[in-house]
């Protein structure tokens, strides 16, 4: 195995709940999941030479995650139907999942999965506590408006979830 390789195999067991979670995020079901799951990987090993480090790995993971997350939507064109939870349950942090959790979770990425693909991104950078200013460099925007997209998205999932 060679250093890139041993490098972005130790880099990807660090970051792998990212992509878990962008994953539940788009997909429905358990087989979508990780077929998302392993392009993701894919997307990114075979990026991963162009790497430069001029920004944080996890911020240039998540671009490329939720761009192939959103492409690979695209092509698949599924949706699932939203049922009601609070979504004050729904900011769980990755090291704090459980089984009892997983209901709230998983009601949680069904109603994130009606949102528009941008939305998506904003809701996952939020559960992931990026900066608004990090949201605002990786969706091309300022951070102002990366921050009322932001409200708009808690808005718009406030709602499904209380459908």
């Amino acid at each position: 195995m060679s250093a890139l390789e041993k490098e972005f195999l130790e880099r990807m067991e660090k970051h792998k709940g990212v992509i878990y979670k962008i994953s539940r995020m788009y997909m429905d079901c358990a087989d979508d999941q990780h077929d998302l799951f392993q392009e993701i990987t894919y997307q990114v090993w075979k990026s991963y030479s162009s790497f430069q480090g001029k920004s944080e790995f996890s911020t240039w993971l998540y671009r490329i995650a939720l761009n192939t997350a959103i492409v690979f939507l695209k092509s698949e064109k599924k949706r699932s139907i939203i049922q009601n939870d609070d979504v004050h349950l729904f900011k769980v942090k990755e090291e704090e999942y459980n089984f009892q959790d997983e209901v709230k979770l998983k009601k949680m990425y069904e109603a994130i999965q009606q949102l528009n693909p941008v939305d998506k991104a904003l809701i996952f950078y939020y559960l992931e506590d990026v900066s608004g200013k990090e949201m605002a460099e990786n969706l091309g925007i300022t951070e102002v408006n990366a921050r009322v997209k932001l409200n708009r998205a808690k808005d718009k999932l406030k709602k499904l979830v209380e459908f």
